[in-house]
């Protein structure tokens, strides 16, 4: 999803005809909430807007007998989405109750539209239950600047996939955790060795897309001890993304172990997805994504009856042990959606009230409606993941070492560059000059050497 940039976010502010939903109005001496989300009945994500429509707002209603809570619903473009409520919050209108992206947040926080969630909801906030409930990596997702601006919704986590027959085949062991880089490497040496056509998946190039970036380049940067933006700096051709590209060059350098090919077809990942499946891809690193809707056994796009046997999964491993980020021996990223707190809301404790209610434990199993899903709070995960080992696996152990994307406006084209670098890696250039390229492309893209870090 490429997003508009702020400037642009901004012009489109300024120009847009304005649309007002009544921001905390009073009517008859009850009060109006109002919800907004990209979610429309019969629709877009339909079942989010039955959820808040047929559960959140009767029962927020109960126990508010002054309030009356009404539904924005949407079914656009995320792009329309994303302008509509820039628009709204630019002319100080809008939804009490907003959802965002959370890559949106840092972009919007820039431009003032959105506000800490204490500055809005009062001290109140702080005092949540909820907080104990979201491992503090989780709740990374709303926070920018080292501040709460949204309350984390569903999540997901990276981890390394790989198949327990070849393995076995390998002469590897079938419950397996690589502790650094090297060991993925050797794992993959002795694959090919036993025959297999492609022992290591990690997407690459610019086909692949975002999909690239956050299944393959950020994961690794974060095991390289790095975030791609940190203190106010991105991270230029420094040694960890010399070290992410040459992990790439030793997998797709020559070596066999990954398939250059793939990386630049236009259905590279698709094919990719069906490759494991066949059994012609032995590792092969994604989000939980992969488990429950690629290789689900019945309805996925690639399913495999016999995932459950076959499939095994692990935690992406830092370079060497210690040496991710915040000192970590095991990485991911993460992404999804916040809500957050229109800070124009003519009733702000309140409408921070519904907020924590749509968070709270009850709201959130109500929402998942059964099924098999990562929440952001660890007592809902639980109670409904007991059946799923697999995204279990993910809730417990990948959740509290993930990170995530800056949500400023310039990401999407520097996620854009560092695809690209790995296109080049790909194409047979070395790490330093593709880290090179990077980071002349990242300074005309940031402002300046001055905002790239070494």
């Amino acid at each position: 999803m490429r997003l508009p940039s702020r400037p642009a976010l901004v012009a489109a502010a300024a120009v847009l005809a304005l649309t007002s939903c009544g921001s905390g109005t009073q009517s008859g001496g009850s009060i109006t909430l109002t919800i907004t989300a990209n979610s429309i009945e019969g629709g877009k994500n339909s079942e989010s807007a039955a959820w808040i429509k047929k559960w959140v707002i009767p029962e927020f209603e109960k126990t508010h007998q002054n309030v009356k809570v009404l539904f924005q619903g949407n079914g656009v473009d995320d792009e329309q989405y994303k302008t509509k409520i820039a628009l709204d919050l630019k002319s100080k209108t809008g939804a009490d109750v907003i959802d965002l992206d959370g890559i949106w947040v840092g972009e919007f926080a820039q431009a003032g539209y959105v506000k800490p969630l204490t500055e809005v909801g009062g001290a109140g906030v702080e005092q949540w239950e909820g907080w104990s409930q979201i491992p503090q990596a989780v709740q990374g997702l709303g926070i920018f600047d080292g501040k709460k601006y949204g309350l984390p919704q569903g999540t997901d986590g990276r981890v390394l996939f790989y198949n327990k027959t070849l393995f076995k085949k390998a002469g590897l062991p079938e419950t397996w955790q690589p502790e650094s880089w090297q060991q993925i490497i050797d794992a993959g040496t002795k694959l090919k060795a036993s025959g297999v056509p492609t022992p290591i998946q990690i997407n690459a190039g610019t086909a692949m897309g975002e999909a690239t970036t956050m299944q393959g380049v950020l994961p690794l940067l974060a095991g390289a001890g790095s975030e791609v933006y940190s203190a106010g700096k991105w991270a230029g051709a420094s040694q960890a993304v010399k070290d992410v590209l040459a992990f790439y060059q030793q997998i797709y350098g020559g070596s066999g172990l990954g398939d250059p090919k793939l990386q630049q077809e236009a259905k590279g990942r698709d094919k990719s997805f069906a490759q494991f499946a066949a059994g012609k891809i032995a590792i092969l690193a994604e989000s939980d994504y992969f488990w429950r809707s690629v290789i689900e056994p019945k309805a996925g796009v690639a399913p495999m009856p016999d995932r459950d046997q076959v499939v095994g999964y692990a935690k992406i491993p830092a370079r060497q042990p210690g040496g991710g980020i915040r000192g970590q021996n095991f990485v991911s990223m993460s992404g999804g959606a916040v809500r957050v707190l229109n800070p124009f809301s003519k009733n702000p404790k309140l409408a921070w009230e519904l907020l924590a209610f749509m968070h709270s434990a009850a709201a959130t199993k109500s929402q998942l409606a059964g099924q098999a899903r990562i929440s952001s709070r660890t007592d809902v995960n639980e109670e409904v993941l007991t059946a799923d080992p697999m995204l279990k696996y993910v809730a417990d152990e990948v959740l509290p070492i993930t990170a995530y994307r800056p949500g400023l406006a310039v990401y999407p084209q520097v996620s854009t560059a560092l695809q690209e670098a790995t296109a080049a890696v790909v194409s047979g250039k070395s790490a330093d000059e593709a880290a090179a390229a990077y980071q002349g492309k990242l300074e005309g893209l940031v402002g300046g050497a001055a905002n790239v870090g070494g």
